[in-house]
C-alpha cells in the first residue's frame, strides 16, 4: 500500500485494507484496530484504485461513531479529507430513501419524534400515541418501564421484520401489548391527512420502498460502487436488507464485525448475519484481525478462552503481543450493600480517575455508585444514566408515605398510596372520602372510621396504619422506609402488583433498597427528599460531557467501543448476569440469551487495558445470593482448569447452521467422549457417556468445527 498516514498495519489488517473487489467480512477481536483497518481502505480506494469518495459509501450504526470515523480519517488522510467519502448512520441513509420514495409518490408524512419526544405544534408524537393506546388498553397510563418496555417491543418488531400472524411469538410483558402494536400502527395510518413515521418506520418503509420500487433501487444501486458497514454484529434484520439490496448489483460489501460482541438481540440484532455471511455470498473473502492492542496477556488470554465457551460462533483466537501484568480480580463480598463502599474506597486508594471506569448490565446498579462517590467527593460522568429512577412510581410511593406522616389530613395523597398499604381502602371509600364534608382538622384515618361505612376488619387494619403513621413522625427515614415496607405492608402490595402486572419483582426491590442505602446515614425525611433530589441533579449534570479526572459509569452496552486501564464490573450474581430469564431458556434447552449474556461479559472483560476487577457478592437483601458462572469460570481458566462447557452437561443442544463449518460428514472421526455417533441424511446424533444426546439441526448436515475440537466430540479425519 502506498497510502501514507504513519500508519503501521500488520499483515492482516494490510490485506484487508487492500481488499477492493468483491465481498469481504472482516472479524475483528477488541482492540485490533479495525477503525483504522477500515479508514485505510477508504484511503487505499481513493488514492490507488482511484475510487471517487461519493462513490464510497461508509455506514456505522450511531450518529457518534459516524462522527468520529469523519474526523479520524480528517486527522489520518487531511490531503483527502477535503473531498472525503459519506459517513452516515444507518437512519440516515434510510430515511433519505423514504423522503426521496414518498416524494415521487406524492405521499405527505410526517415524522413522530424528535430530540426531546415532544413537539413545538402540541400534535401527538410517539410517546403521547403510546400513551394514550396503553391507557385505552389497560384503563391507567405506563409507568415509566412499561412505557420503556412498550416501546422496545414495537422496535424489535419492526427490526425483525416480524409478520403480522407471528407478533404473538414475540415476548413482552406488557399487557396488550399486541393489541397496542396493532391500533399504533393503524392510528399513523389512518390519524391524519398524512402517514406518520417513527424512527424504525424510516427502515422498514425504506426496505418496502427498494422491493417495490425499481427505479429508486437502480438509482441506489449506481450510486454507490463500495459500501462499508461497520459494528455489522449490531444490525438488524431489516438494516442488512437494505444493505444487501445495495450491492446485489455489484457484490462490493466490505462488513466489519465481531460476532463475540453481538450485544443488542434485545432490540433486534441479526449476529446470525454473520454466520450466514457466506451463504449470502458465496465468493466472500472471510478475514480475522484476532490481534490486540489494547489489553495486557493476563486480561486478553482469559478472554479469549472464556468467550469460546460460546458455541454459535466463528472460531478465532485473540492474543496479544503486550506483556503481563497482574491477574484478573475476582471479590466477593459478603453483603450487595458494601459493594459501593468497595469500589469507591479502592479508586480513592488507585489515585487515579480519569482512566477507571466502573461497568454494570443494568441502570439501577449507578443509583448506589453515583450516591457512594458523591459522599466521597470523586467526580463522575455517566454515559447513560437514567434519572428515571428519581421519577419511579416506586420512589414516588415512598415519598407519599412520608408526606402523610407530616399531614395525615391530606386526602390527596392518601388517594395515591391508599392501595399499597394495609388498610383495605376500597375504591369507591376512597371517592366517598374525598366528597366528604369533615372536621378538616381529623386525620384521613378518623374521617374514613366516623363517616365511611367500614366493615369491621377494616376498621381494625386502619387503627393500625393511623398508629404506623404517627410512628414514623420524627423517625430517621431508614426506620420510616422499615415501617412503610413491614408495618404498612407495602412489600406485600409490591408482591401482589407484580403478580397482576407482571413487574418484575427484583426490580422493585431494588429500587427500595438502593433507597433505604441512600437514607441510611442522614437523620430526617426532610434531609432524604432533598438528598433524592440532589442527586437528580447531579445525574443529569454529569451528563453534559467527560473531563479530565473523572471516573467513568456505564452500563456494559454503552462502554462497547471504549477502553480504560482501570475497570470494575459489578453486580456479577446470579440472576443478573446472567439474568434469571438467560438461566430460565438455557435450562429449558435454548441458550441464545445465555451466549448473549456471555458476550456482554467478554465485551466487559475487553474494556480493561492493565486492570481487571470483578466484583460479586454472597447476600443480597438479606438472601443468598451465587456469584455469576461467569466470574467462576475467569477463576478455573486462572487456575488453568476448564472452564465454560462442564457446567452445560446434560442438556440437549442444536447447533444451528455455521458457515465455518465441515460440510461432509466422512470428514469427521469420533472423538473419545462420544460412545456412538450416527451420520444420517438429515441429521448427526452424538451420544456422550451419560446417555446424553447432542443432535444436530435437521435442516444441516454442517458442523462447526469449533464444537468438534473444544468439545473434544468429533475430530477432522485429515488435518485442517
Amino acid at each position: 500500500m502506498a497510502v501514507k498516514a504513519n500508519v503501521a498495519l500488520n499483515e492482516q489488517q494490510r490485506q484487508a485494507a487492500s481488499h477492493s473487489e468483491g465481498p469481504l467480512l472482516l472479524l475483528a477481536s477488541p482492540g485490533s484496530g479495525k477503525t483504522t483497518t477500515m479508514l485505510m481502505r477508504i484511503a487505499y480506494l481513493m488514492e490507488e484504485k482511484r475510487v471517487l469518495a461519493e462513490r464510497i459509501k461508509a455506514v456505522t450504526f450511531s450518529k457518534a461513531s459516524a462522527e468520529d470515523m469523519r474526523a479520524r480519517f480528517a486527522r489520518l488522510f487531511p490531503s483527502l479529507s477535503a473531498n472525503a467519502p459519506d459517513f452516515s448512520t444507518i437512519h440516515s441513509l434510510a430515511f433519505e430513501i423514504v423522503r426521496n420514495h414518498f416524494r415521487s409518490r406524492g405521499i405527505a408524512y410526517r415524522i413522530i419524534e424528535g430530540r426531546s419526544g415532544e413537539e413545538d405544534d402540541g400534535r401527538p408524537n410517539k410517546p403521547k400515541i403510546i400513551r394514550e393506546l396503553y391507557r385505552r388498553a389497560n384503563g391507567d397510563y405506563p409507568p415509566d418501564d412499561r412505557m420503556e418496555e412498550l416501546t422496545r417491543y414495537i422496535g424489535f418488531v419492526k427490526n425483525k421484520l416480524v409478520p403480522s400472524d407471528r407478533l404473538s411469538q414475540i415476548k413482552c410483558d406488557v399487557p396488550g401489548a399486541e393489541k397496542i402494536y396493532e391500533e399504533y400502527e393503524r392510528y399513523k395510518r389512518t390519524a391524519e391527512d398524512r402517514l406518520l413515521i417513527d424512527f424504525d418506520d424510516m427502515l422498514t418503509e425504506a426496505d418496502a420502498a427498494l422491493s417495490a420500487d425499481a427505479s429508486l433501487l437502480a438509482k441506489y444501486q449506481s450510486r454507490f460502487d463500495y459500501v462499508m458497514t461497520d459494528e455489522s454484529q449490531d444490525t438488524s434484520l431489516v438494516q442488512h436488507e437494505i444493505v444487501e439490496k445495495l450491492v446485489r448489483k455489484h457484490g462490493n460489501l466490505w462488513a466489519v464485525a465481531d460476532d463475540d460482541q453481538s450485544i443488542y438481540g434485545w432490540r433486534g440484532a441479526e449476529p446470525a448475519y454473520l454466520l450466514d455471511f457466506k451463504t449470502k455470498h458465496p465468493h466472500a473473502s472471510v478475514l480475522l484481525l484476532e490481534q490486540n492492542y489494547r489489553s495486557t496477556s493476563n486480561i486478553v488470554d482469559v478472554a479469549n478462552r472464556f468467550i469460546k465457551r460460546n458455541r454459535n460462533r466463528y472460531d478465532k483466537n485473540m492474543f496479544t503481543e503486550n506483556s503481563s501484568k497482574e491477574d484478573i480480580a475476582v471479590t466477593v463480598l459478603p453483603d450487595y450493600r458494601y459493594q459501593a463502599k468497595y469500589v469507591t474506597e479502592k479508586i480513592i486508594d488507585d489515585g487515579e480517575l480519569g482512566d477507571t471506569a466502573i461497568l454494570y448490565r443494568n441502570n439501577s446498579s449507578s443509583i448506589l455508585l453515583m450516591n457512594a462517590l458523591d459522599r466521597a467527593g470523586i467526580p463522575f460522568y455517566m454515559r447513560d444514566g437514567d434519572a428515571r429512577f428519581f421519577s419511579h412510581w416506586v420512589v414516588e410511593d415512598v415519598l407519599n408515605f412520608m408526606r402523610l406522616t407530616f399531614n395525615d389530613r391530606r386526602t390527596d395523597i392518601l388517594q395515591r398510596i391508599h392501595l399499597k398499604f394495609g388498610g383495605y381502602i376500597s375504591k369507591k371509600q376512597m371517592e366517598q372520602l374525598l366528597e366528604l364534608k369533615a372536621d378538616p382538622d381529623d386525620s384521613v384515618f378518623d374521617r374514613l372510621v366516623k363517616h365511611i361505612p367500614l366493615r369491621e376488619y377494616q376498621g381494625k387494619a386502619l387503627t393500625a396504619c393511623k398508629a404506623a403513621f404517627r410512628s414514623m413522625q420524627g423517625a430517621e427515614p431508614l426506620t420510616a422506609i422499615r415501617i412503610i415496607r413491614d408495618n404498612l405492608g407495602y412489600d406485600k402490595a409490591i408482591d401482589k402488583s407484580c403478580e397482576r402486572m407482571g413487574y418484575r419483582k427484583e426490580t422493585l426491590f431494588g429500587i427500595l433498597h438502593a433507597l433505604e442505602e441512600i437514607a441510611e446515614p442522614l437523620e430526617t425525611m426532610e434531609q432524604f427528599a432533598a438528598r433524592l433530589k440532589f442527586l437528580e441533579g447531579r445525574m443529569k449534570q454529569s451528563k453534559g460531557g467527560k473531563e479530565a479526572g473523572t471516573v467513568t459509569l456505564s452500563t456494559l452496552h454503552s462502554a462497547k467501543g471504549l477502553e480504560f486501564a482501570r475497570v470494575y464490573v459489578v453486580d456479577l450474581i446470579e440472576g443478573v448476569l446472567p439474568s434469571a430469564d438467560d438461566v430460565r431458556k438455557w435450562e429449558a434447552g435454548d441458550a441464545e440469551d445465555m451466549e448473549e449474556a456471555a458476550r456482554l461479559f467478554y465485551v466487559g472483560m475487553t474494556r480493561a487495558k492493565r486492570r481487571l476487577e470483578l466484583i460479586s457478592y454472597a447476600r443480597k437483601e438479606g438472601e443468598p445470593v451465587k456469584p455469576s458462572r461467569f466470574v467462576e469460570d475467569v477463576r478455573r481458566l486462572q487456575r488453568g482448569e476448564p472452564a465454560g462447557r462442564a457446567a452445560e452437561a446434560g442438556l440437549q443442544r442444536f447447533v444451528p447452521e455455521n458457515p465455518n463449518a465441515i460440510l461432509d460428514s466422512s470428514r469427521l472421526v469420533v472423538g473419545a467422549k462420544v460412545r456412538h455417533a450416527v451420520f444420517g441424511d438429515g441429521e448427526i446424533v452424538l451420544t456422550l457417556g451419560d446417555s446424553m444426546d447432542i443432535r444436530f439441526r435437521k435442516e444441516t448436515k454442517r458442523l462447526s468445527v469449533n464444537i468438534c475440537v473444544q468439545m473434544g466430540l468429533l475430530e477432522p479425519a485429515t488435518a485442517e
